[in-house]
């Protein structure tokens, strides 16, 4: 037991060095990111946009064409529990969907 109790620490410290990476700023709105992925025609992603957001479609093939030129799109942001589930709603479209604060 003796070595495990000098493993424990360690980790701890990892731990606690990730959380305080990571603290949420409450000033600042989170994002939701959908990214580009093989799998997902554009005609598709154009159609989650609309349906999930109520986008025109304009807008939504706007960010549809980032996310295909770019990589990446920002599809929406504001508080940290509404972008988590604009995330999950995104996955279960099956598109490729992450939050972050914003910087």
């Amino acid at each position: 037991m003796g070595g495990m109790a000098g493993t424990l620490t360690p980790q701890r410290e990892a731990t606690e060095e990730q959380h305080g990476d990571a603290r949420a700023h409450p000033d600042r709105p989170w994002i939701t990111i959908v990214w580009d992925d093989p799998i997902n025609l554009m005609s598709y992603v154009t159609h989650v946009f609309m349906t999930v957001f109520g986008y025109p479609k304009p807008k939504a093939e706007k960010l549809m064409l980032d996310v295909h030129h770019r990589g990446r799109a920002v599809v929406s942001s504001g508080t940290q529990e509404r972008m988590e589930l604009d995330v999950h709603t995104l996955h279960g479209y099956g598109l490729w969907a992450t939050l972050e604060q914003q910087t």
